[in-house]
Order: C-alpha cells, then sequence, then structure tokens
C-alpha cells in the first residue's frame, strides 16, 4: 500500500500550518519530514494517521495493506509510550488484545517480533528495568506486532544517546533488510536522515511547504560505510533549511 498526500494544507484557526504539501510514500520506503521548529512536521503525521483531518487536500491510502496487517497505521514515538506496570511482553500484547486471536497465535506473534528486535531475553522485565534504547525497542516490538502498512516514527531516536541511537539506527535498518517496512520518519535530526531515508522531504517554516524532494540513492544496508556520501548528502540539507531554522529558533525565542 502506497499513501498519497495530495495538496495537503492545515491550519489551527487563523494559524496556517501546512500548505499545499503533495508527496508519496512508496511501500517499502522510508519517507524522512524534515524542517524547521514548528513547521508541522509532526501535525503532518496526524493527518496521515488519521488523528487529525486536513483543511484542504486529502490523504489517500493507494492499494490494500498486507493481508494480514492488523493496523494499517501504527506509531512508534520519541517517549515509548509504555505501560509501566505491563511486562515487555504484556505491552506488545496490548496491541492485540482487541484482535481475535487465540491464545497461541498471540504467543507467536510476541514471540516473533521479540525475537525480531533482540528482546526475547527480556519478555518477563517491565520498563523500569530496560535502558532507554531498549525501551524503544519494546515500541518497536509492539508496533511491528500489529503488521501495519505503515509506521508513522515521530521523533522515535531523539530521547536516546548518540550511541544508543546508533545503535537503534543500525537495528531498523536490520529489520528493514530483513522484512522491508514502510514509514514516514519525522526528525530533527539530518544524521538520522540521511542513515533511513530512501527519501527526504524538506520542509519550509510555518507554513510548511515542501522546499525541495532529495532521493537518496544508496543501499540503506551498509550505508554507514559511505561516510563522505552521507556527509555530503547531510550538508546539502543543511543548506536548504539552515537560514530558515535560524529564523525559526528565533521566532520561538521572541515568543
Amino acid at each position: 500500500m502506497d499513501l498519497h498526500l495530495s495538496h495537503v494544507s492545515h491550519r489551527y484557526g487563523g494559524v496556517e500550518v501546512l500548505d499545499d504539501v503533495d508527496f508519496t510514500v512508496a511501500q517499502g520506503h522510508i519517507v524522512c519530514i524534515i524542517g524547521p521548529s514548528g513547521c508541522g512536521k509532526s501535525t503532518l503525521l496526524r493527518l496521515i494517521g488519521g488523528l487529525e483531518k486536513p483543511s484542504a487536500g486529502a490523504v489517500l491510502q493507494l492499494g490494500e495493506p498486507p493481508a494480514d496487517s492488523r493496523n494499517p497505521l501504527t506509531y512508534i514515538f520519541q517517549d515509548f509510550a509504555l505501560l509501566p506496570w505491563r511486562t515487555v511482553r504484556g505491552n506488545v500484547s496490548l496491541v492485540l488484545e482487541d484482535h481475535v486471536l487465540d491464545q497461541g497465535a498471540r504467543a507467536a506473534i510476541i514471540d516473533d517480533v521479540l525475537r525480531r528486535t533482540k528482546l526475547s531475553e527480556f519478555g518477563d522485565a517491565f520498563p523500569r528495568q530496560l535502558s532507554g534504547g531498549m525501551k524503544q525497542r519494546v515500541a518497536i516490538a509492539r508496533a511491528l506486532s500489529v503488521n501495519p502498512a505503515c509506521l508513522l516514527m515521530d521523533e522515535p531516536l531523539s530521547a536516546l544517546d548518540s550511541q544508543t541511537r546508533e545503535l537503534l539506527m543500525d537495528d531498523l535498518i536490520e529489520l528493514w533488510s530483513r522484512e522491508p517496512f514502510t514509514a514516514c520518519y519525522v526528525t530533527h535530526n539530518l544524521g538520522e536522515a540521511v542513515r533511513l531515508g530512501h527519501k527526504v522531504i524538506v520542509l519550509s517554516r510555518r507554513p510548511g511547504r515542501i522546499r525541495e524532494v532529495v532521493d537518496i540513492d544508496l543501499p540503506l544496508a551498509g550505508r554507514s560505510a559511505e561516510r563522505a556520501s552521507l556527509e555530503a548528502l547531510q550538508e546539502r540539507l543543511w543548506r536548504l533549511m539552515r537560514e530558515e531554522a535560524l529564523a525559526a529558533d528565533q521566532e520561538l525565542a521572541d515568543a
């Protein structure tokens, strides 16, 4: 299933947040969305996920989700959103409990996603016993358990230290390489965008408009070894948004 944003605009009262945003998220691709603070990145993700309705335009699902998809669009948040009184298995199980599954089928799904996210040994642990990186792995496992057509990822690594962020990027690339998934990935971090994105959408300051769409042709697996190419891409993205990022930061400081 592809996602297509058709000339999407959005406003909150008299504040125009997004203006005429139009792009496609192709099945099996990761599209990263970057832009200055306050440009509407997270709002755009909420519109894609159906949490809000755009003021103009439409978010279209083109084609059918996977036959065994239990939730076509699924979020992964930066703050993990785990229930502290549930174990790792219990947190993953939460999103399966509204689906008609017998106990054996549910256990098999949980076992599979814990294995894929390297958490098999931690199924009985509680969130307080886990590092930040492991908590985010639980959130990823929970999202994968419903086999979504598209993952909606709202700065999922921003709460982590730099070393853990690097490890989680490696994990996401390994997951994608074994079984390609589709994702919209909002981030402030240009390094994440060039490591993970097949396509990078660069938004302007508010109201967010598409300044440029940057396609990254480097294979996802092994991309981290292409240091010079990644640095050049990162510099290109920064040049595209530097002046507007500075202006947006000053606007927030003045407010």
